[in-house]
């Protein structure tokens, strides 16, 4: 008798684990999936007003911020485009949730790109400011800036919300 209550309780978890896998993927990607895709983000992007380009994908930003792209795609700039990303300081939440949706790493990722960019002698990241006021203003005072900030602050004259595109 307890030889085949052992072989039902095999079979039974030889179809109850595959479902079980199945329906936590199904979860995870609905719960955890890109906020983009679920409304909207707890960040936003700002740009300098005289920067021409009001959307970007979120593929593109990443490579502004990781600076695998340096200038903006309209070079006629007086600063020939030179793209000047600004990060906020590695443990503020808005970074996290910034890191977690573009670069689609953590921030310790990406810390470990940039240790990995300065041991090589490639590059430095991007400067880090501690407050949405201290992103507003690096953009601001730099046309080629690009920075994000919680999407609850309002926006001052001299900066813009770039949207994120797909």
């Amino acid at each position: 008798m307890d030889l085949q209550l052992e072989r039902f309780a095999r079979r039974a978890l030889a179809h109850l684990i595959p479902a079980l896998v199945v329906a936590g993927v199904i979860t995870l990607v609905v719960v955890s999936g890109p906020a983009a895709a679920r409304g909207a983000l707890p960040f936003q992007v700002i740009v300098n007003d005289a920067n021409p380009i009001s959307s970007l994908s979120a593929e593109s930003v990443s490579r502004l911020f990781l600076k695998k792209a340096t200038t903006w795609d309209d070079a006629s700039w007086e600063n020939g485009g030179k793209v000047l990303p600004v990060d906020r300081r590695s443990d503020s939440t808005v970074r996290e949730q910034f890191t977690k949706e573009v670069h689609r790493r953590s921030v310790a990722a990406v810390k470990s790109y940039w240790q990995q960019m300065i041991f090589s002698g490639r590059d430095v990241p991007p400067p880090e400011k501690g407050s949405a006021g201290e992103v507003i203003e690096f953009v601001k005072s730099n046309p080629g800036a690009i920075g994000y900030i919680e999407s609850s602050v309002g926006l001052p004259t001299g900066v813009k919300r770039l949207r994120l595109s797909d």
